[in-house]
Parts: C-alpha cells; sequence; structure tokens
C-alpha cells in the first residue's frame, strides 16, 4: 500500500477503472473483475458520474455497479472510492449546486455514505474557483467526501487552485488525475509534475496504458482490432514513434518474461509523483496482466530505454 499524499488513505499502486463497467462489459462480468482484483489485494476503484453513459444502463452505471458489489461483498470499509463530477451533460460544471448535486446523486448511486476521494473531472473556468473549493468543503464537513481532488487541469489553474485551497473555508485537492503514459508525457512532465512535486499532490493518471496501444494488441501489420477505441487509437498512435515504443516493450517484457501491459504501468509508477496508475480491465485474464504492475521493478538501464524510444 501507499500513502496518498497529505492524506491518510492508504492504497493499493495499481488503480482499477470502472469507466468499462456497464460500456463494454455488464454487470456480471465487472462484479468478476471486482472481486479478482480485491483478492489481490486492491483496494482502489475508480469511477465517475458520467461513466456508463455509453452502455445500456446511462448516465451513472458505473457507479451503480459498484454499488451494488459494495452491498454484495460487504467490504465497504477496505475500500478506497473515487468518483468525479463536472463533465455530466445534465449537470456540467463546477458551480455549489451542481457540486452538491452530483455528490448527492453518486452516493446514492454508489450506495456508500462518504466519497473517498472527489475529482473534479475537469476544470470550469466559468466558475470562480473559490465557489468550487468552498463545496467542495462543505461536503467535506459533513462527512459527504474525505478529500477533494481534480482531473484535467492545467498548470497555472492548478497552482491557483492550490494557493485558494489554502484559505479558510476551501477544500485543497490532494490529488491529480492527468492523461499521462509512454505516449502522452509533454504535458505532465513538462509543466504538471512540477506542481504535484513542490505541493505534495499524488498523481493518479488515467488512459496508463493509451487507450490499449501499450497493451501491444495493436501492431503494425496485425488484425483489425474491434474495440470502440480503434479508431481514436489507430488515429493517435500508428506512427513510428508509437511503434518504437512497442519494439521497446517488447524487449523489456521479454527480459521479464512479462505482459507489454506490466511494464507499460510499471514505468508509469517508477515515475517521480506517479501514486497509482489508473487501468480498466474487461475480463479477469486482463486483470492479471495488469497486477503485475506493482512488484514489476525496472531497472535504470529499462527505464532509460523506455525513455528514450518515447521521447
Amino acid at each position: 500500500m501507499a500513502r496518498l499524499g497529505s492524506t491518510d488513505l492508504d492504497v493499493f499502486p495499481l488503480c482499477l477503472g470502472g469507466n468499462v463497467f456497464g460500456w463494454t462489459i455488464d454487470e456480471q462480468r465487472s462484479f468478476a473483475v471486482l472481486d479478482a482484483y480485491v483478492e489481490a489485494g486492491g483496494n482502489f476503484i475508480d469511477t465517475a458520474d458520467i461513466y456508463g453513459r455509453r452502455g445500456s444502463g446511462g448516465l451513472g452505471e458505473s457507479e451503480r455497479i459498484i454499488g451494488r458489489w459494495i452491498a454484495a461483498r460487504g467490504k465497504r470499509e477496505q475500500l478506497v472510492v473515487a468518483s468525479k463530477l463536472g463533465m455530466s451533460p445534465e449537470r456540467p460544471g463546477l458551480s455549489v449546486a451542481t457540486v452538491r448535486a452530483c455528490a448527492e446523486e453518486s452516493l446514492e448511486r454508489l450506495g456508500i455514505e462518504t466519497i473517498d476521494l472527489y475529482y473534479a473531472h475537469r476544470d470550469d473556468p466559468n466558475t470562480p474557483l473559490e465557489e468550487t473549493l468552498g463545496a467542495f468543503d462543505e461536503l467535506i464537513q459533513a462527512g459527504k467526501i474525505r478529500h477533494a481532488a481534480a482531473s484535467n487541469y492545467d498548470a497555472a489553474r492548478l497552482q491557483e487552485a492550490l494557493r485558494i485551497g489554502a484559505g479558510a473555508g476551501m477544500a485543497s485537492y490532494v490529488a491529480l488525475q492527468p492523461h499521462y503514459n509512454l505516449l502522452e508525457r509533454g504535458e505532465y512532465e513538462g509543466e504538471l509534475a512540477p506542481v504535484c512535486a513542490r505541493d505534495g499532490l499524488a498523481c493518479v493518471p488515467y488512459y496508463g496504458l493509451a487507450r490499449g496501444f501499450l497493451t501491444g494488441k495493436y501492431r503494425r501489420d496485425g488484425a483489425a482490432i474491434d474495440s470502440p477505441r480503434a479508431a481514436g487509437v489507430r488515429e493517435s498512435y500508428f506512427n513510428e514513434r508509437g511503434f518504437a515504443v512497442l519494439d521497446a516493450l517488447d524487449e523489456v517484457a521479454a527480459a521479464h518474461e512479462t505482459t507489454l501491459a506490466a511494464v507499460s504501468l510499471a514505468w508509469l509508477g517508477a515515475q517521480p509523483t506517479v501514486l497509482a496508475p489508473i487501468a480498466s480491465a474487461t475480463s479477469t485474464e486482463q486483470l492479471r496482466d495488469l497486477l503485475a504492475a506493482p512488484t514489476l521493478a525496472l531497472s535504470a538501464e529499462e527505464l532509460a530505454r523506455l525513455d528514450a524510444a518515447s521521447s
């Protein structure tokens, strides 16, 4: 377990993403993945009010599935549950009214009394930061959330939020959830990582496997992949840099007799300020590959090889 920033939360160094629950896998398969994750020692689950929107259950279905699983298994006290608000088409933004309403709705769907880590899913430039952070503090004081966090903020706005959050009656963000992986390094490493390091924020990056590209299932001359993400993956990563990273991952994975997914997540976990990469699985077999990452120690030479390929 690893301590999350300045909080009292101890989390497994691989966070299970709930974005696939109610979308690409149904409730039964979601339960199986959640069971296997907890049986392996995991306790850190990430979801959002909009997850499930592309499935038959619609907005909030991921939270509902997780809530029914928690109720069925009775292991709430062992878990660190994270959710997010601010991107729902039904309740967009981060006004005080939206923060209050979204928190109540997420708590009801999850069937819990307190959300451990509650993210602003993205910045809302139309709402003063004081209003948003004051609303988060109200939730903390009421026992409805334990800590507030940020996702998809740029460095300037994050710094301003942290400055304001240090004031009376304001919540201070304790974690950042950025888009960060071997193929998406520039924004985080350039400006956001120094903010996290200076202010002690835990980095919990999403898309740690670049929407599946870093698992190795996409290849130069490979068969077409049947996935809702396939078109976007091809557009973003089917280039010389993308394939050079796969070549480097192949070498390192072979040396450790492990998977490309495990190496990709281990690289992330080895980066300064990164606490726990987020990764999702659509089966227990996929999850098994991911669970190798927290105990996979990459050498300095291997880290340098991956750095060079992805630079």
